[in-house]
């Protein structure tokens, strides 16, 4: 039997948008530099429609990426919902990070808000994104608190941490104005704090959001502007260095797509990341709770080959990374490895195979995978190409609400 699916697919959003705006499929392709058969594929469900496609097709549409994707997904009853009714509270704490709040009672110690804000970090790098969302905004309020009493430099440095939790949330989960208002407070709180690495590192996720509406070479322009903050003498910042370098890979690599990037481009920033790696002291800690270490950069290196279309590439990078590398990573870099692997694969027209990598990325990190845009699209696309959707497919629809 086939999976019942009352949901509009992105392949259907692109179409409904693009007779709207009165363009056939080769006009569509002429304005969003994608080829006319991938847009039909796609509209038909028979093709996937990858993160540059969505950044390429919502600006030839001037449309918000998520107009295509559906976020937020929201869900249908209250326990699947409740992540998602975190997001009020996180928003009003934002938002009364630069106005005295009121609490009615003394804050916690700042060294008691400093090790929580630590233990949400491991929630966000492990997908808990209901913990985060259940705790931060209390976080948030109290260190305005503080912040109100003293301006001491080193509770803007907990604030700037808490914002950007709060900016990784609302982007996993499909808030992007919530995302944007918590980078720029976070650019703010960084210029604030007692740390030098910070205000590169806040440019990070500002490029993210560049990169996920097709700004690739605003987005690169704007990491070459952190890089040339950071002095990389320190291994703190080399780390930062090296993230830096990770994210103008991922960049170039979409940029690609387009024809605004080349794959030597990419590749060299790679190379880059690989190097800062190798510099990084043995065992050296999680700086600003980044993962920037040698297994995130080969995953990395997986997932730039992929964003080029590149996928037996992809697939050989990733037949090299062992089991001991992946354990050694947070889930929520697991499960991301899996889902940029399921891509590939399915790419490579390996059906069960991608399957089972989606699984794998649900079984590492349930909510991450539930709500990440590329996981949907394939776990819908293989929903699609299946005459008797596998129990396994219709097991994972139904928690993702697609079907």
């Amino acid at each position: 039997m086939p999976v019942e699916n009352t949901e509009e697919t992105i392949g259907q959003r692109v179409a409904r948008l693009r007779k709207l705006r009165g363009l056939t499929q080769h006009g569509l392709a002429a304005r969003s530099h994608v080829s006319r058969s991938l847009i039909a594929k796609v509209e038909s469900g028979h093709g996937l429609a990858t993160p540059a496609f969505i950044a390429a097709v919502s600006t030839a549409l001037s449309v918000d990426p998520t107009d295509l994707s559906g976020q937020p997904y929201r869900g249908q009853t209250p326990a699947r919902d409740r992540v998602h009714a975190t997001i009020p509270d996180v928003r009003r704490s934002l938002d009364a990070v630069d106005v005295p709040p009121d609490l009615g009672m003394e804050p916690r110690p700042v060294a008691a808000l400093a090790k929580e804000v630590e233990r949400l970090r491991q929630c966000s790098l492990n997908a808990r994104f209901l913990d985060v969302g259940a705790s931060l905004p209390a976080v948030l309020t109290e260190l305005a608190v503080h912040a109100h009493n003293s301006d001491a430099p080193r509770v803007w440095r907990h604030i700037n941490a808490a914002q950007a939790l709060a900016a990784s949330m609302a982007r996993r989960l499909g808030y992007m104005d919530l995302a944007a208002t918590a980078i720029k407070d976070a650019a703010t709180s960084a210029a604030r704090a007692d740390d030098p690495n910070l205000p590169a590192l806040a440019l990070l996720p500002r490029a993210l959001m560049m990169m996920m509406y097709g700004s690739w070479m605003s987005g690169l322009h704007l990491i070459r502007t952190a890089a040339e903050r950071v002095d990389d003498a320190t291994p703190q910042a080399l780390a930062v260095h090296g993230a830096l370098s990770l994210r103008s890979a991922i960049l170039s690599a979409r940029g690609t797509q387009t024809g605004n990037t080349t794959a030597s481009q990419a590749w060299a920033h790679h190379e880059a990341a690989v190097e800062a790696a190798q510099r990084l002291p043995a065992r050296a800690p999680d700086f600003y709770a980044l993962q920037f270490n040698p297994a995130n950069v080969a995953i990395h290196g997986a997932a730039v080959a992929v964003e080029m279309g590149d996928h037996d590439e992809a697939l050989r990078r990733d037949a090299l990374i062992s089991e001991q590398v992946l354990s050694a990573l947070p889930a929520e870099r697991r499960a991301h490895h899996d889902i940029d692997m399921a891509r590939a694969l399915v790419e490579a027209g390996k059906r069960e195979k991608a399957l089972g990598r989606l699984v794998a990325a649900e079984r590492a990190a349930p909510q991450m995978t539930r709500y990440h845009p590329s996981a949907r699209a394939v776990a819908g696309h293989l929903v699609d190409v299946h005459r008797a959707v596998p129990e396994p497919l219709r097991g994972l629809a139904r928690r993702m609400q697609i079907g």
